[in-house]
This record gives C-alpha cells, sequence and structure tokens, in this order.
C-alpha cells in the first residue's frame, strides 16, 4: 500500500487529515507543500488544480477536498469506523462538518488564529480590525454548536467521528487565543466537549508547531 499525503504544516485542513489518519493507524508519507509559494512545486497543479492542500494519493489514486479525503480514508481502510451508522447521528456529523467549513473557518482560523496567534509567532504585524470582526463572528457560530453539540460523548454522540476531528483542530487553533478560550469555556456543552478533545491522542499528536 502506498499512501501518500501533501500538505502545509500548518494547515488546519492538513490537521484535520493527520487526525483521521492517526485514528485509523495509517503510516504514510508526506510531502510538504507551501501553497503561497510561487511558483507552485512542478506538477503540483495536476494533483489539485486549484494549488491547494491537502493531497491524499492512494497507489495512483488522487483526492483533494478534506471532506472527500477523510471520508475516503474511512471508507477504504480498516480500523475504527469514524462515521456513525445510525442516520441521525451521521447526519448531525455532516451538519457539524458543514458548519465548520462553510462558517467557523474564515472567523475562527483565518481572521481570529492568524491575526492574533499566527502572526506573532512569525513577527508579523496583526489587524485588531480583523480579529475583532471574527470575534464578532464567532458569537453566532459557537451558539449554533452549542445548541447540536451531543449533551455527552463526543461532537455527534457517543463515539469519536469525523465531525470531532474537523471541529477539534479548527478549536485548536482557535482556543490558541486567549479571547477564543474564553468564549469556549463560557458554553457548557463546547467547554466539555473541548476539554475531552483538548487531550485527545491523535489532536495532541498531530498538532501543528508553531516554534
Amino acid at each position: 500500500m502506498s499512501l501518500e499525503l501533501f500538505n502545509f504544516r500548518y494547515s488546519v485542513y492538513g490537521w484535520i487529515v493527520r487526525m483521521v489518519l492517526e485514528e485509523k493507524g495509517l503510516a504514510y508519507e508526506a510531502h510538504a507543500v507551501n501553497p503561497f509559494s510561487t511558483p507552485l512545486p512542478e506538477g503540483y497543479l495536476d494533483l489539485h488544480p486549484f494549488g491547494r492542500v491537502p493531497v491524499l494519493r492512494h497507489d495512483g489514486f488522487t483526492i483533494y477536498e478534506t471532506v472527500a479525503i477523510t471520508g475516503y480514508l474511512d471508507d477504504a481502510f480498516n480500523g475504527p469506523m469514524l462515521q456513525p451508522a445510525d442516520a441521525r447521528s451521521r447526519a448531525r456529523m455532516r451538519q457539524i462538518i458543514s458548519i465548520a467549513d462553510n462558517y467557523a473557518y474564515i472567523p475562527l482560523v483565518r481572521q481570529v488564529f492568524s491575526h492574533r496567534v499566527f502572526r506573532s509567532a512569525m513577527n508579523e504585524a496583526a489587524d485588531e480590525k480583523i480579529v475583532a470582526e471574527g470575534l464578532a463572528a464567532a458569537v453566532r457560530i459557537l451558539d449554533a454548536l452549542e445548541n447540536l453539540l451531543a449533551s455527552e460523548g463526543f461532537a455527534a454522540g457517543p463515539q469519536f467521528s469525523l465531525a470531532d476531528a474537523h471541529l477539534g483542530a479548527m478549536m485548536g487553533y482557535f482556543t490558541m487565543a486567549d479571547e477564543g478560550a474564553h468564549m469556549i469555556a463560557s458554553r457548557p456543552k463546547l467547554d466539555r466537549w473541548w476539554q475531552r478533545m483538548a487531550e485527545w491522542p491523535s489532536l495532541v499528536k498531530t498538532r501543528p508547531s508553531l516554534a
């Protein structure tokens, strides 16, 4: 079996995929790709026509888009199943993933984490207006998640699922900002879930280093 991951070390979506690889117990060859570099590595657009990360290649089968990658890894390989069997829990899992991708990524990661945490680590100036915009947008997102998360166990039910990987990586970055950590702590279900996820082995092992 040949399994390869093309990824940028700080990518939250790459973090999600690496969590799933860890949960499934899969070994893989890592290829570092900086999607912000010009030009991109020769031939990379043949793997991902939009020049983004991550990309997974399995025995010549190439797939991009994180939801497609994580679903494929769960469907194609042995190991713990990361998608609930019952229809309602699976629908909730997909709903949480969609919220993370469509609503949470930009304010929580691109605005709050990038400007409050990442730029500081890279000795770059932050834009406080962008941080404020992200924090304001985060209120509705976190309130929606507080209403949706399961009361016990994990995000979509009693077992760890792909929703926990997708949401966990984004919250992992968001809570690196003090404001993000405080906003999570003020919501009981989110706080309970995050306290568990913050120590979850696959999240801890794959957490990107900003050093």
